[in-house]
């Protein structure tokens, strides 16, 4: 079921209620989220996309045990064989700069510009839907969307490395030891802090989602920004921008594997990429409640 068939299948829900009593709109914003959520994880090429974000930690684990570790390899890829957990650190480092970023615009840049594509859009908001709960459902989505990809990469690098290699107590990078428990938490909290990130860049794909009617494009653009942001933190002549760059602090999730945690770039990193996801949600907002919706 597509958002506007939601869309229709609320509106008559509720003229068949009883007369003069209003939707409470919670419950309509909820049922329009679950549908939107729904959409998103079952659409054909989103699955796809989730295919290969969890193909690359089964890549991981079986070519460390079959060739071993030989240094020069990406974080955490030389701890794999102590602790099967760390396939998927390794993994989230590895998609961190473009898999999970790309699947993220994707979805972000199909937001807006794939309803007006499909001719949608115009029919959704004339449930009436309403375009301010329109854009919320559509970045609550993304938020959603963000966590579940984060999380089906640690946790099919979790499983994967664990059959492969055993759990048990993990070393930190301040040398200490934690339990399995605590280990699986602090993969927990890495997982909820990339997610924050990313879903601070699905609110700058929704924006540009709201520019145009090609989700293509739309997606494109956002993965641009994203490496470009990406390109201009490796540029040392820029140190005075790196810290307000959103992709700056995503590699700071290394430092919820100390102890005690250092909260100073991680507090950074999250204050950043709530400041984008308002900015760019509000742009958002402010340009679609005056888009002039013609399909």
């Amino acid at each position: 079921m597509s958002a506007a068939e939601a869309g229709t299948a609320e509106a008559g829900t509720a003229e068949a209620g009883t007369v003069g009593r209003a939707p409470n709109p919670v419950v309509s914003w909820v049922r329009l989220f679950a549908s939107e959520c729904r959409l998103v994880l079952t659409r054909r090429r989103n699955i796809a996309g989730l295919a290969v974000l969890s193909a690359v930690p089964i890549l991981i684990a079986v070519a460390v045990k079959i060739w071993g570790v030989g240094g020069g390899g990406p974080s955490f890829v030389d701890s794999i064989t102590a602790n099967g957990l760390f396939v998927a650190l390794a993994a989230l480092a590895v998609e961190l700069p473009l898999f999970l970023p790309l699947a993220v615009s994707w979805i972000a840049g199909d937001s807006i510009a794939g309803e007006a594509n499909l001719g949608t859009l115009r029919y959704l908001l004339a449930v009436p839907v309403g375009r301010t709960r329109l854009l919320t459902v559509k970045y609550a989505s993304l938020v959603f969307f963000s966590l579940c990809a984060t999380l089906l990469v640690a946790v099919v690098g979790g499983l994967i490395g664990s059959i492969l290699f055993g759990t048990g107590s993990m070393f930190l990078l301040s040398g200490n030891t934690i339990s399995f428990g605590a280990t699986v938490l602090r993969l927990l909290l890495v997982c909820c802090y990339l997610a924050a990130g990313f879903a601070a860049l699905g609110a700058i794909g929704l924006f540009v989602s709201t520019l145009t009617e090609q989700p293509i494009g739309a997606t494109v653009a956002t993965v641009l920004i994203n490496v470009g942001m990406f390109v201009l933190d490796t540029i040392s002549q820029l140190d005075w921008l790196h810290p307000y760059l959103l992709t700056h602090w995503w590699m700071s999730f290394g430092d919820l594997l100390r102890s005690p945690i250092y909260t100073g770039d991680l507090n950074r990193g999250l204050l950043t990429a709530l400041a984008y996801a308002i900015v760019f949600w509000l742009a958002a907002w402010a340009r679609f409640r005056a888009k002039d919706v013609t399909s």
